[in-house]
C-alpha cells in the first residue's frame, strides 16, 4: 500500500473499535465537513484523535497534579506541550498495533495520520457559518481558572486577542485580533479550562451578558461581604448615572440586611436612605422599578495583561464603549506578557 492511501488495516480497525465507546462524546466539527480528498484515518477517528489531544477525557490528576498548584481564586496560564499530547494520540494509535509490522506501518503513516489530526484539532468548536481554519495545528495556549465566578456563572465569556486592545473592548469573531477557543470547558463547578488557538497578549474573562443584574457591593476591607453590609451609589432614576463618584464609597449609600436573615436586605432602611440623597429623583412611594435603577450592576470583566492600574468604565465617566469592571475576586500574578517573555524571550 501506499503512503497516501486509506489506512484499512488492523492497526486503524482495532484503534477505531477501541475507540468507538467514546466517540459520542467527542469533539466533533459542524457539518458540512470541510475536509476532502482521500483520507488516511477516517474523519470520525481523527476527531476523536483531536478531542484526545485537547485532553478531553484526560483526567484532572495528570493535568494538576497538587492542589496546591490551583489554589481558590487563581488562574494560571500555560503552553500546551505538543510532545506530549503527541505521545498522547501514539499511545491511542498502538492500541491496535500487534506486530512489528504493525508497528512499522503505523510508523510510516504517522506524519500524515498527525497532519489529518491537525485539521480536526482546529475544527473542534468552529461554528457552521465560520470559515474552516484548515492547515497545520499551531501553538496552543491554556487558561485554568479556580474561581467562584465560574460556580456563579456557568456562561462566562473568555476572549483573547493576539494584540494590545482597550480594556473596554469587545471585538467580534471576525476580527482578526481574536484568537480562536479550541476548547472552554467546565472541569467542575469552580474550575474552568480555556484552550487557544495561538498565543494571545490579552486575555478579557467577564460576566455574561444575557440579563440584566442586581445587587449591592461589600465594604472596603469586607471584599467577602462577612459583615452583612453592602453600600449602593446612588443613580438619578430617569437616566442611571451615578450621582457620587464611583471610586469614592465613602458618599455611597449604606443598606442593612434584615436580622436572623444573612443575603435578605432590608427594603425599607434601603428607601429611607435613597430618599435621603438629593438628585434620585425618586418619589416617596418607592417602586420596583426604581430600585432596580439604584441597585444595577454592570457585568464585571477580568483582564489579564500587561501591568497598569485597574480601571473601569463605571467608574470613570470619561470612558466610552461597554461599561465593564475589574472583578476583585480575581488576584492575577503573573499576566500573560511576562508567560510570552519567559517562554519565547519577547518583551511587548
Amino acid at each position: 500500500m501506499t503512503d497516501r492511501t486509506l489506512l484499512t488495516s488492523a492497526v486503524t480497525v482495532q484503534a477505531a473499535l477501541a475507540v468507538s465507546a467514546s466517540l459520542g462524546g467527542s469533539l466533533q466539527p459542524q457539518p458540512p465537513d470541510p475536509r476532502t480528498g482521500p483520507r488516511v484515518i477516517p474523519n470520525d477517528l481523527a476527531d476523536w484523535l483531536a478531542a484526545l489531544r485537547l485532553l478531553a477525557a484526560v483526567p484532572f490528576a495528570y493535568l494538576v497534579p497538587d492542589a496546591e498548584l490551583l489554589p481558590q481564586e487563581s488562574a494560571r496560564f500555560f503552553y500546551l506541550d505538543r510532545a506530549w499530547t503527541d505521545a498522547l494520540v501514539q499511545g491511542a494509535m498502538s492500541v491496535g498495533t500487534v506486530t512489528t509490522a504493525d508497528h512499522a506501518q503505523l510508523e510510516a503513516v504517522y506524519p500524515y495520520v498527525r497532519d489529518e489530526v491537525d485539521e480536526a484539532e482546529r475544527l473542534a468548536r468552529v461554528a457552521g457559518h465560520d470559515p474552516a481554519p484548515l492547515g497545520p495545528a499551531g501553538t496552543i495556549t491554556g487558561l485554568l481558572l479556580r474561581s467562584r465566578a465560574v460556580a456563579g456563572w456557568p456562561g462566562l465569556h473568555v476572549r483573547a486577542y493576539s494584540e494590545l486592545v482597550p480594556d473596554d473592548a469587545m471585538l467580534p469573531d471576525s476580527d482578526s485580533r481574536r484568537l480562536r477557543l479550541l476548547r472552554v470547558e467546565r472541569l467542575a463547578p469552580a474550575v474552568l479550562l480555556v484552550l487557544v488557538d495561538g498565543v494571545p497578549r490579552i486575555v478579557h474573562v467577564e460576566e455574561p451578558r444575557q440579563g440584566l443584574q442586581f445587587g449591592v457591593r461589600p465594604p472596603d476591607g469586607d471584599p467577602d461581604g462577612a459583615t452583612r453590609q453592602g453600600l449602593v451609589p446612588p443613580r438619578d432614576i430617569r437616566t442611571g448615572e451615578p450621582l457620587v463618584p464611583m471610586d469614592d464609597k465613602t458618599n455611597w449609600v449604606p443598606v442593612r440586611f434584615r436580622p436572623n436573615a444573612p443575603g435578605v436586605l432590608n427594603l425599607r432602611k434601603t428607601r429611607d436612605a435613597l430618599l435621603a440623597v438629593q438628585g434620585t429623583n425618586m418619589g416617596s412611594d418607592v417602586d420596583s422599578a426604581e430600585f432596580a435603577i439604584q441597585l444595577l450592576r454592570y457585568p464585571y470583566r477580568q483582564v489579564f495583561g500587561p501591568a497598569g492600574p485597574q480601571t473601569d468604565p463605571e467608574e470613570n465617566p470619561s470612558s466610552t464603549g461597554t461599561k465593564a469592571g475589574w472583578a476583585q475576586v480575581f488576584r492575577p500574578q503573573v499576566g500573560v506578557p511576562e508567560l510570552l517573555a519567559d517562554f519565547t524571550g519577547e518583551t511587548s
